[in-house]
């Protein structure tokens, strides 16, 4: 049902307004039936009054069930201290049915009792899905309630990205751009953040540091006003990155000059826990005309030896892998073995979407696409490669369609992502590692009141 006012979401829930607090009186039928009623109510509800509210009820809800956004920041640490490389922390960006892709996460993560994941949206698909972080972190938030999840839940801005054009026009407006959308993710309960600007690396000046001079001021500039705005007994877990995905492969010599440019920046205030490098991936992975994927090249030995430079030297967790979820199954063994401490996923996940979506919706979609995105089309792509590498920016458009699908479709969805994050964990060697969460991280609840959400 859509609620038509605040009086019938809070009957409809079980909810008393008690001292300004939200109190849930029946947890089970909340569990098993109102939360999929707010998922109903923040994608298809036209008041943004009743969203808001519904947003204030998840954060009250998550409180009362023990789930609470996280900082992954001193597992990380640990992890430098303790030499805990054995397993690479997957973060996976969810760009559609976001709520009941969420829901599978948690049920593979319960099954080899996995404790390190992440849930991330990056600035460009906060754009083109159409999530806002509140939106995103509230889907992930009742995904939890619903499988009976308890503990830290670790959400993540994802490629916090400086567009170096705008930057190059602008410089202020652009990276008053990123500290608004910063602000915003941090209200949303995103407690771990990667900056990226390493778009603003300069190859073409004659020394590394030169190169790397502006990517380092820029990301110590946002990691300062991250750290003035994270909330008390929360120390935000905040990433850098020193090579572009998709350009040339990273060296050890960049990561040192980067972080003595970064440190000398930062005055003694809490840097990044992490490093993300090129090591020869693409986002989304290159189709070829046959319609075949083009077997990437990743350079592990690389991965290795700037995850042991930054663990070592830098005390952090180690180096970050991007592009990595369309690679070849055989591939995802090595990275806990190369010590890669993170993993960053979303094509794979994209894609059985839409293997799954009905061909009637795929063909009115691809209209779409040719229609609306036919100025990204390049000379060399035929049909079939345009259509891949647009796709995903049909799910804003057709959000409510996605959403709207008969249950046993949606449920062939989230089977298949099951099945694919599951075989993810175990290959990134995630069995039994929920007991370094509950070691590493002790979460602080942040108390939100009603009129934060106004």
């Amino acid at each position: 049902m859509i609620y038509r006012n605040e009086k019938e979401l809070f009957d409809h829930c079980n909810i008393e307004i008690i001292g300004g607090k939200a109190e849930i009186k029946d947890l089970d039928f909340f569990k098993k039936s109102a939360a999929d009623n707010l998922v109903d109510n923040l994608l298809l509800s036209h008041s943004d009054h009743l969203k808001n509210i519904c947003h204030w009820v998840v954060f009250e809800a998550a409180n009362i069930f023990g789930i609470i956004p996280s900082s992954i920041q001193t597992l990380y640490e640990a992890r430098a201290r303790h030499n805990l490389t054995y397993f690479s922390v997957p973060a996976i960006n969810l760009r559609t049915l976001t709520y009941d892709s969420a829901r599978a996460v948690f049920r593979a993560a319960e099954k080899i009792n996995a404790g390190p994941f992440v849930f991330e949206i990056a600035r460009s698909e906060i754009g083109y899905t159409e999530q806002r972080p509140l939106e995103y972190s509230s889907f992930v938030i009742l995904a939890a309630i619903r499988e009976g999840f308890r503990g830290p839940v670790f959400i993540q801005g994802d490629h916090f990205q400086v567009k170096a054009k705008n930057f190059l026009q602008d410089r202020d407006r652009e990276v008053n751009q990123l500290k608004d959308l910063i602000s915003e993710a941090i209200q949303a309960g995103f407690y771990n953040i990667d900056i990226d600007s390493s778009t603003l690396v300069d190859l073409s000046q004659s020394t590394i540091d030169e190169q790397q001079k502006l990517n380092y001021e820029i990301c110590a500039l946002l990691t300062k006003f991250i750290r003035e705005l994270q909330p008390k007994g929360i120390e935000i877990s905040v990433g850098g990155e020193i090579g572009e995905v998709g350009g040339k492969n990273s060296t050890p010599e960049e990561l040192h000059a980067f972080m003595r440019g970064y440190i000398s920046m930062m005055q003694g205030i809490a840097g990044i826990s992490k490093i993300s490098i090129q090591t020869g991936t693409t986002h989304g992975g290159i189709i070829l005309p046959d319609g075949s994927m083009e077997k990437a090249k990743i350079d592990f030995d690389t991965l290795k030896v700037l995850s042991q430079i930054a663990r070592t030297e830098f005390g952090m967790a180690g180096a970050v892998q991007h592009g990595a979820s369309t690679l070849p199954k055989d591939a995802f063994h090595h990275f806990p073995e190369y010590e890669c401490a993170e993993i960053h996923l979303a094509t794979q996940f994209q894609n059985i979407v839409y293997d799954c979506l009905p061909s009637s919706l795929k063909d009115e979609i691809y209209a779409w696409l040719h229609k609306n995105c036919s100025d990204e089309k390049k000379p060399e792509q035929n049909d079939d490669q345009f259509i891949y590498k647009t796709r995903k920016k049909a799910f804003g458009p057709f959000k409510r369609q996605i959403y709207s699908l008969p249950d046993d479709i949606k449920n062939k969805i989230s089977s298949a992502l099951e099945e694919e994050v599951s075989f993810l964990f175990e290959k990134l060697s995630l069995n039994d590692t929920r007991v370094f969460v509950e070691k590493y991280v002790k979460p602080t609840g942040v108390e939100k009141k009603k009129e934060d959400f106004l």
